[in-house]
Order: C-alpha cells, then structure tokens, then sequence
C-alpha cells in the first residue's frame, strides 16, 4: 500500500473512533512510523509502505482509535518550542500553559519555585529562557519527579534546576522571587465531561483534587508566604470559573495587585499575585 492511501484509511478509522482532529493525528503517526518529518509525506504520499512501517501505522493507529492520547504514543509533546518527555505518570504539557509562560517571563527573576512540576515543563521552559536563573521542581509523585529530572537532563539544565520529591512546598527550603504552578484543578463532578483521552489516560492526581477544584490553591496559599522573597511573583495557572475565588484566596494571605489573565479565547487563565515588598 502506498503512503497516502494508507493514511486515508487511517483516518476513516479514527473518524469512526470518534477521534477529534483524526487528519492531524493520522499525519502525525505515520511520519513517526516512516521517521521522516511530517512535512516530507506530500512528497512521499506516492511511494509504497515497507511492511515494517506498515506494521508499526497499524499498531500506531490501533492505540489512537482506543484513544490513547498522541503524546503518550510518540512518548513526547511540544512546548514552546522544545520536546519534553511525557509519560501516563504526569500531565501533558498543552498550549493553554504558554499564558503562565508568558506571564512569568514578562519581569526579571533569579530564582523560580515549581510546584507540581509533573514533567518539569514550566520549570525548564523558564530556566532555558532565562539563562541566569535557577529553580526547584517539587511534586509528590516520585514517578513525575524521575520524568522532570529526564528533561531536565535532557534539556541540559540539570545543574540549574532541582528536582524534589514534595508534598506541595513541605520538602522546599529558601526562597524564592517566582512562584508557578499549574495544579489539579478540575472538580470532581465535572471529570465525567472530560475526553477519554484526558480522563484515562493522564494522572488522576494531576486533574482533580477530588473535591471542589480548589483545595491545591488553599495549600499553595498557605505554603508560600514563607518562602517568598519579598516583591516576589506568584503565577498560577487556574479554571475558566475560578479567577474570584482564587483571587480573594491570595487576598486572604496578604498578596496584592492581584491580576487574572484570560487566555486567546477569553477565558480566565493565570492569577498573578505580588508578596509585599
């Protein structure tokens, strides 16, 4: 079977799976079965599969109709710009997170706390933009720990970037002049509306806190006063209904010049909230 033809077929079948973007993902999988660049398979549509890379689309496909997600296929995602490693041990890096990158990188920092670092995605991404800066990952799961600490290796940023093993800043000392964290802030009554491909597939610590969406942000109020420099930044990522409350919770514990962020489609995204000088 010829290259093109088999990623028509592709796609009928993840259509009939109810996979969103089906084209995109079919296109995806077959340069990864071919290993060449996606960009190459116009080029290459006319020419004849090998029965190895037949094999492997196959199988590639096979996991996408189950609704296995792409990054977790390709063992990979991209995030501004650089690949991370990503596995069913940590959430997928998504482009929704780029606003917290934005806002991070909009003042001067030397010294960045990560709090659920997952794949270390917020972390490295930071470090490798701001080349004099260091910074602690922290993340209760040894599993994401060991992921964060591969790309942090990988990224070369390891004598830059700490990883640590902590429920949310409890293992954590010094201080710090940027605070970030995207955490589980899904309620749990809404994770029944969410896709297969989230709601099986990634770590159910990383999506919801179980209860209403809020409880990280109690505890990541409570933990970082103490060890925020003073004029120091907190950057967290929230829902699209969470802004207020998040808001009067940094409010609560003496932050000020609180700001939401909305995303490109308007929806409330990132609080950044000021430690007092």
């Amino acid at each position: 079977m010829r290259l093109q033809q088999a990623v028509t077929l592709a796609v009928r079948r993840l259509v009939d799976a109810g996979v969103p973007g089906p084209a995109r993902d079919a296109r995806i999988l077959m340069a990864e079965a071919c290993g060449i660049p996606a960009s190459r398979l116009t080029i290459e549509g006319d020419r004849p599969l090998t029965d190895a890379e037949a094999a492997l689309f196959d199988n590639l496909i096979a996991r996408r109709e189950a609704r296995e997600p792409v990054s977790h296929i390709l063992g990979r995602r991209e995030f501004y710009g650089r690949d991370f490693l990503v596995t069913p041990d940590v959430l997928d890096p998504r482009p929704e997170t780029e606003i917290l990158i934005e806002a991070a990188l909009a003042q001067p920092f030397d010294r960045v706390l990560d709090l659920g670092t997952g794949s270390g995605c917020i972390l490295l991404t930071l470090l490798a933009e701001v080349p004099h800066a260091t910074g602690v990952g922290a993340d209760i799961s040894a599993q994401a720990c060991a992921v964060a600490a591969r790309n942090s290796q990988t990224l070369g940023l390891s004598d830059r970037a700490k990883i640590v093993e902590s429920d949310w800043a409890r293992s954590v000392g010094g201080r710090f002049d940027l605070v970030v964290s995207n955490p589980p802030y899904i309620a749990l009554a809404e994770m029944s509306d969410l896709a297969p491909e989230v709601r099986l597939h990634e770590p159910y610590g990383a999506l919801t806190d179980g209860g209403d969406g809020l409880m990280a942000y109690r505890a990541i109020a409570e933990a970082v006063p103490p060890l925020m420099e003073p004029g120091g930044r907190l950057v967290l990522e929230i829902g699209p209904t969470q802004g207020k409350a998040v808001s009067d919770l940094l409010g609560f514990v003496g932050f000020d010049g609180i700001t939401v962020i909305a995303d490109l489609d308007g929806r409330d995204r990132v609080v950044l909230a000021h430690f007092p000088q």
